[in-house]
């Protein structure tokens, strides 16, 4: 499974390239707004750090403008992700876009129909909300493997990009289920690195090493 950080914050991605946790970027316009930076600027940065997609979101609501604005996001760089809601109008941007060869990850995707369609419609990525489903006690995590079963009974090429990810649990539980990518926030990403049983495990190492003296350099 591949992970997209799903951050605005150029240091924050920095530091997770150096950990070689990084396969794309995903942002959309809270994130842009949190940095407080020019939308085009910030992308841009980014684009020069990733090698591998990042989605830049329209803002716009009808097909045209949609179109208008997701070309522009495109001449950024070559590995701009075109983000678009998932509206007709934005499955028609979505068809368009692809049709131009230009890679257009559909969001804000809450059922398996939307899912569906957004396949049809070519998408590169579909974007379920894991999280926000399971905040109106809807299961997030049972979407992802409906859409997997979807996709793989006829064959689509869109890769399912689980979003909307809180935990370190919704990450090893979208890659049993077989999500092509997860996008999470720089520190759910750092968090499933840790385990109660690691620290316990390297504070014991530590002071046998101290009190045998051991020294490598």
């Amino acid at each position: 499974m591949k992970f997209f950080v799903d951050t605005a914050n150029v240091d924050d991605i920095r530091d997770l390239i150096a950990l070689g946790l990084v396969d794309g970027v995903t942002t959309n316009p809270s994130l842009i707004a949190k940095s407080g930076r020019n939308i085009i600027e910030v992308i841009r940065e980014i684009c020069d750090l990733v090698h591998g997609p990042v989605s830049a979101e329209v803002v716009a609501t009808d097909y045209e403008t949609m179109l208008e604005e997701g070309r522009v996001l495109a001449e950024i760089a070559p590995n701009i992700a075109i983000k678009v809601p998932l509206t007709l109008d934005g499955l028609r941007a979505c068809k368009t876009l692809t049709s131009e060869g230009r890679m257009v990850n559909v969001t804000l995707c809450f059922s398996a129909n939307q899912a569906l369609l957004a396949a049809k419609a070519g998408a590169t990525f579909i974007s379920p909300f894991v999280g926000r489903l399971d905040d109106i006690n809807i299961d997030g995590l049972e979407l992802i493997a409906d859409i997997r079963r979807i996709y793989d009974n006829y064959g689509y090429e869109t890769q399912i990009l689980a979003a909307s990810i809180r935990s370190a649990n919704h990450m090893s539980e979208c890659a049993k289920i077989g999500a092509d990518v997860a996008t999470a926030p720089p520190a759910v990403i750092k968090a499933m690195a840790s385990h109660v049983l690691t620290d316990k495990g390297l504070a014991a190492f530590l002071t046998d090493a101290e009190t045998a003296g051991i020294k490598i350099v």
